[in-house]
């Protein structure tokens, strides 16, 4: 007898881009933490232009969302993150990590995607920290506790030129501070 690990909500598509108070053509690729009394899901959406931005939506059931008025993250104008970012910022994934939220995306430009580091302890503000991979990775996800002392993560490479010999994609798991291991 087969039995079922997981079923499909009825009510899905949980959250559709005629939900969304701003122009987006597309709403996919969420994440989705609990806060305060509720929940809150980050996800991408495409602008008319094409490009990736992050919105917001919140929740006190975990079933039916409201997106927040403006979008939580759109491509950074200037400054250090500008550059990367110039064509988007999608594929959010959120931790709780020592009492913040500490939130990766894809930074996209024409040197290609680039996995970026933000936090926030409140949905309202966000803070861009950092870019912790260099070219051609993605959706990173960061472990809710310490190895060692040391922060971990999870992560994919984006292109053909992260395949191992075999053609697979090489998984990586590393803490920070640590190298880089294949497995």
């Amino acid at each position: 007898m087969k039995v079922d690990l997981v079923t499909r909500y009825i009510g899905n598509p949980i959250l559709t881009r005629d939900a969304i108070p701003y122009p987006v053509e597309t709403v996919h690729n969420a994440a989705v933490v609990k806060h305060g009394g509720g929940y809150v899901m980050l996800f991408r959406s495409h602008l008319r232009t094409g490009r990736s931005i992050i919105g917001l939506a919140r929740s006190l059931d975990g079933f039916h969302f409201t997106a927040d008025s403006q979008p939580f993250l759109t491509p950074a104008r200037d400054g250090p993150f500008a550059v990367y970012e110039e064509f988007g910022v999608e594929d959010p994934r959120v931790t709780l990590l020592e009492g913040e939220y500490i939130i990766t995306y894809s930074a996209y430009s024409r040197s290609g995607v680039r996995v970026a580091l933000a936090k926030t302890s409140n949905f309202t503000e966000v803070e861009r920290l950092s870019l912790i991979t260099q070219a051609d990775y993605r959706n990173a996800v960061i472990f809710p506790e310490k190895f060692d002392g040391l922060y971990a993560r999870l992560d994919r490479p984006h292109s053909k030129c992260c395949h191992g010999p075999s053609g697979f994609p090489i998984r990586r798991i590393f803490a920070s501070g640590a190298s880089p291991s294949s497995s």
